[in-house]
């Protein structure tokens, strides 16, 4: 399949190193220009995001929420036919202004569907990227780590499901695009790398109310540390969550 990625952060990044491994074709770039990527060590061809939509089966945003907008006039000239996946976290505590709308309750994949004028698939956003990078394993493996997906469209999420399932993680479709709440941060499917009976699980007691405060509250304990791993992130992410 041929893959376009917007966003050469580390999500973005570690998604065209798998999906390059795996076989596919991937041209990623950079919202803010092509010049932003000199330099960086990346796996697949750089390009301007002008020219990330031309000749693609699938579309990766994997960009902070206050850029979203920027790219709109590029996205609207993107094909019906195009799989559009959202990556991204809404982070009022690390980089992002308040939102007023999500802050009010809208579910924060619904606001970026507004923004980019399109209906959108969620996904890669309950996972770091270490656990991308590295925990993968092939299917039918015990203790799996298992990705949620959420959309409207049936068949879009299951192209993704594949993708994922290649990438060496089980898959949950966590329900239409208002669904995907269940696993933003703040909820017990956000990084705490759970097998899929596990995910299923965690979806199904999600706290919408409860989320924003518990999300500060890991965000808390994390920044009290003197440095923090990714263990460090799932580790205090499920006694939060759980508790």
């Amino acid at each position: 399949m041929k893959f376009g990625i917007i966003g050469a952060g580390q999500i973005g990044s570690t998604i065209s190193k798998k999906l390059v491994e795996n076989g596919h074709e991937v041209k990623i770039a950079d919202a803010r220009g092509i010049e932003r990527l000199e330099g960086k060590e990346l796996t697949g061809t750089p390009v301007s995001v002008e020219d990330i939509i031309e000749n693609i089966d699938v579309l990766i945003i994997s960009i902070p929420f206050p850029a979203l907008p920027s790219i709109r006039n590029v996205i609207d000239k993107v094909g019906d036919e195009v799989v559009v996946v959202d990556t991204s976290n809404y982070a009022p505590f690390i980089r992002d202004n308040k939102i007023e709308e999500i802050e009010d309750g809208m579910v924060e994949s619904v606001w970026v569907s507004n923004q980019l004028g399109r209906p959108i698939i969620k996904a890669f956003n309950n996972l770091l990227t270490e656990t991308l990078d590295k925990k993968g394993k092939p299917e039918g493996n015990q203790g799996r780590i298992a990705m949620a997906i959420a959309g409207d469209s049936q068949s879009q999420k299951q192209t993704i499901q594949k993708i994922v399932n290649e990438m060496g993680f089980d898959t949950v479709d966590s329900g239409s695009l208002s669904d995907s709440w269940r696993h933003q941060p703040g909820t017990p499917a956000y990084c705490t790398e759970l097998t899929k009976e596990e995910l299923t699980n965690a979806l199904k007691y999600a706290n919408k109310e409860k989320a924003p405060f518990l999300r500060n509250k890991v965000l808390e304990k994390l920044s009290a540390l003197a440095g923090y791993s990714d263990k460090d992130v799932v580790n205090i992410s499920r006694e939060i969550y759980n508790s």
